[in-house]
């Protein structure tokens, strides 16, 4: 098998739980080198990759095929474009950038370099998401009149790393951390909106980065889309809801492979390995061709970050499409500085590609 050496820009949580563990057990990637500014705590797990204390030193000395870009979004213009001037191909965490400009350009520099440039979108890979497009994929719903997807928690107390919380940070923020993964759900399931309209801002005051997002996305067929996310949400809401002219299907958010990878479960290469589901996760409500109602409580199949890593490997070795490309998530990019603009602005913004 073809091994690709790998080097990790960064071992907080995101090296730690999205990234090393799945680079550790898949049979044709080795991790290489390490990004670690001032501990060694990736010797205990990873004792064969060197340590480096910058990004730097790493591109300039590492023996490495891929760098996995796991820095904060405001770095990552910076070190992309110095990883593939450095001739890598690059795996960049989301969001891609902190606008639109910045990612064109990182875009075009990986084709001139003849690399690839794929943004880590895992969140396709959630159990919960899977079902949802398996379950429009049947048709059952008719035409689709409305959806809504949304991601809550309750965080009512400030906190978290400076660079998701300061205002003034460029890229901070609910809209740029999680709006990322529901406008790529959306634009996956429905393409690239005609018209967006939406509401972004802290609940918890001016002093600290947005919080709160409402987005409306609008398309030509009479289709309305909401994204929503919220940290003053206690009671869990179904994440996902979709409405058309023969039925509705409801779907929780039940994925939690990140909460076992905190908890130190080891992926398997090959195999399923999350925890199954002890009860139905949705609902599917729907009229039949025989006319009659049809009431279904549903079950999703687990999810697997995996297959992230290894549709990466099959586009490195046979050449097979690249999952989630830069050029692909320049159109969420879009949409993000267009839900900024119209909160601003307070006004619908039309969208062109």
């Amino acid at each position: 098998m073809q091994l690709v050496k790998a080097g990790l820009c960064a071992f907080g949580m995101s090296g730690k739980v999205f990234h090393a563990p799945f680079l550790k057990e898949h049979p044709g990637f080795f991790i290489s080198a390490i990004v670690e500014r001032s501990k060694e705590e990736s010797k205990e797990k990873y004792p064969e990759a060197t340590i480096y204390r910058s990004v730097e030193e790493m591109l300039n000395h590492a023996d490495i095929d891929l760098v996995i870009m796991n820095t904060p979004v405001q770095t990552h213009f910076d070190f992309v474009k110095k990883a593939l001037e450095a001739g890598k191909n690059v795996i960049v965490e989301k969001p891609f950038t902190v606008d639109t400009a910045e990612a064109e350009e990182l875009s075009e520099l990986a084709k001139e370099k003849g690399l690839f440039l794929s943004v880590y979108q895992n969140r396709r890979f959630d159990r919960d998401f899977l079902m949802v497009r398996e379950i429009l994929s049947g048709g059952k719903l008719g035409e689709l009149k409305e959806a809504e997807i949304r991601f809550d928690r309750f965080r009512t107390e400030a906190g978290g790393k400076e660079h998701k919380v300061n205002p003034n940070h460029k890229g901070s923020g609910a809209l740029h951390d999680l709006g990322a993964h529901l406008i790529d759900q959306a634009t996956l399931l429905f393409g690239f909106p005609d018209k967006i309209f939406a509401d972004v801002f802290s609940m918890k005051g001016e002093d600290f980065a947005n919080d709160y997002f409402e987005i409306l996305l609008y398309y030509k067929n009479h289709l309305i889309v909401r994204l929503k996310s919220s940290t003053f949400s206690k009671e869990a809401h179904y994440a996902y809801s979709f409405h058309g002219s023969k039925g509705s299907f409801l779907q929780e958010r039940s994925d939690n492979q990140e909460n076992e990878l905190v908890a130190g479960a080891i992926p398997v290469y090959g195999k399923e390995w999350t925890k199954p589901l002890q009860q139905q996760d949705g609902i599917l409500n729907f009229i039949d061709e025989n006319q009659k109602t049809q009431r279904i409580l549903t079950l999703s199949e687990p999810g697997n970050y995996m297959n992230y890593y290894q549709q990466i490997y099959e586009h490195i070795v046979f050449g097979y499409p690249l999952p989630s490309p830069a050029e692909e998530i320049i159109q969420n990019m879009k949409v993000i500085e267009a839900a900024i603009e119209s909160a601003k602005e307070e006004k619908v913004i039309y969208l062109s590609r």
